[in-house]
């Protein structure tokens, strides 16, 4: 991941209007929509977007100059409070304890309840994803830099091992029985790990489908469906058997795809990507998928949360200026933006 900054690099091809802002919230013929926007502003750019889905907490991390973490009540996206001075991607909270963990350097530990900060965590590496593992009640901090997983405990707050993912992870995931799976961006794969003893176990290597710059990954635990989003050289999902790393199928998504959810509610996965839609799949058994819809939302709006209690997907954009006409040339494949427009900055709850 990496945080939205003034000028921003979408994967697009396409030039856009000078000015961007909501996207025409089309339903594609499925049944969700924006039910509510909420321009929030603030300075600095995001990353991550997480939720406390027991402590209806939404948490917002920017990574302005001087650095806070937003957070807004989860049902009606009103300002709930704030933790300045903390400059991260992203953020996770433990419900058990209340403990949160920021992926500020060194990790910054603070409670839910109160927002007050509790102790700073030393760690290697460049800390920037971030999962909450109910298994064992650990912290996964990852790296695009050795150690690729630092893994904290989230109750003591204290460094349990760090480990070797075998290239740099992108976004992780939980079968909540003992097992992480981890998205290896620059390899091509998947990593399987033993959550209990801290160790690669396999590697599903998804080479044949010529995919690079992986990016969000989901599952479905119940029957054992990994859905893993790369974004070039064309933005796919890969939907693989979790416990033997077969592939099953892939379909396209859209253009910078990042994070993602599985909806065992509904049996979606769903996918936000900078492109300005969240797409939609449909499972209707362990082999048998389709996309249900692809829903525009906003330009840049790549980052989201499932709420599992009302099953709304929570995301978040700026609005953007013209491009600087000194502006160098996009790089192949991608689209430049222009600054967000100040105060823009825009919080999104999709739902039925």
């Amino acid at each position: 991941m990496r945080p939205v900054r003034v000028a921003v690099l979408l994967a697009l091809s396409i030039s856009l209007p000078a000015s961007i802002g909501l996207a025409q919230h089309s339903s594609a013929s499925g049944p969700y929509r924006v039910l509510k926007t909420a321009k929030v502003g603030g300075e600095g750019g995001f990353d991550y977007i997480s939720a406390d889905v027991e402590g209806r907490r939404l948490y917002v991390p920017r990574s302005g100059p001087m650095g806070q973490l937003m957070v807004f009540n989860l049902d009606t996206l009103e300002p709930a409070g704030s933790i300045a001075g903390i400059k991260s991607g992203g953020a996770a909270v433990d419900p058990k304890s209340h403990h949160g963990f920021s992926t500020t350097k060194p990790i910054t530990m603070w409670d839910s309840n109160t927002l007050q900060t509790i102790r700073t965590i030393d760690v290697d590496g460049r800390p920037d994803g971030i999962m909450f593992d109910p298994y064992n009640e650990r912290v996964w901090v990852l790296s695009h830099m050795p150690p690729y997983a630092t893994v904290i405990d989230g109750k003591e707050g204290t460094v349990v091992g760090t480990l070797d993912l075998g290239g740099q992870p992108e976004q992780a995931v939980s079968d909540g029985k003992g097992t992480v799976y981890v998205n290896i961006m620059d390899k091509a794969n998947v990593a399987v790990v033993d959550a209990k003893k801290l160790t690669v176990t396999a590697h599903y290597d998804l080479s044949s489908k010529n995919v690079d710059n992986g990016s969000g990954l989901s599952l479905d635990a119940k029957n054992h469906v990994l859905f893993a989003y790369w974004r070039l050289p064309s933005p796919v999902v890969v939907i693989v058997n979790a416990e033997n790393g077969n592939i099953i199928t892939s379909f396209p998504t859209d253009v910078n795809v990042d994070t993602v959810a599985f909806n065992p509610a509904t049996m979606e996965a769903i996918s936000t990507a900078g492109g300005g839609s969240i797409v939609f799949i449909k499972e209707n058994s362990p082999t048998s998928f389709e996309v249900e819809q692809r829903l525009k939302t906003m330009v840049g709006a790549r980052n989201m949360v499932l709420d599992t209690k009302t099953n709304h997907v929570l995301s978040m954009a700026f609005e953007y200026g013209p491009l600087p006409a000194d502006a160098p040339p996009p790089v192949p494949g991608r689209m430049a933006l222009g600054p967000p427009l100040p105060g823009s900055f825009t919080l999104l709850m999709v739902g039925k």
